[in-house]
């Protein structure tokens, strides 16, 4: 019999863009700028991204390396208010298997030459397949492409 555990843990990340909050939050909006930076593995091309981006929309994403274990987003939208602050649930999968639940906050604040946006995640880790350092080295990678993006976006 598998062991169960469910471990609390949370982490904070803040960065600054070089962008206007409307710019950093529209990065946050759809599947189409989504796909500009938030897989954190380049070698696994998303299978389905689905994003209905309001108060009560669901997001499902589904990435994993060809013909390997299915990494399997669902989150729905709890709280947006443009260019300030969004707040989402999500639980992640392995094919069947939840392997964590989480609440996330982005706040998005305006200052000298950009945003500074504090990502803030409270998450529930499941029976030792996921963990909090995990998760955080995946949000910080996507979050160094979301800058990326964004400065791509600058120059063209």
């Amino acid at each position: 019999m598998t062991e169960r555990s469910a471990i609390p843990a949370t982490f904070t990340i803040k960065r600054h863009y070089p962008a206007k909050p409307a710019r950093v939050f529209a990065a946050w909006a759809s599947v189409e700028a989504k796909a500009r930076w938030a897989y954190c593995d380049e070698a696994w091309k998303p299978q389905l991204h689905e994003l209905d981006f309001r108060v009560g929309g669901r997001e499902r994403a589904i990435t994993g390396p060809a013909g390997g274990t299915r990494h399997i987003f669902e989150a729905v939208y709890w709280d947006i208010v443009p260019d300030e602050r969004i707040i989402f649930s999500y639980d992640m999968h392995l094919d069947a298997r939840r392997i964590s639940v989480s609440l996330s906050t982005i706040e998005f604040f305006a200052e000298a030459g950009g945003t500074r946006m504090r990502f803030t995640e409270q998450g529930v880790f499941l029976d030792g397949y996921d963990d909090i350092a995990g998760r955080e080295e995946g949000t910080r990678i996507g979050l160094d492409n979301l800058e990326r993006a964004l400065r791509h976006a600058e120059a063209a």
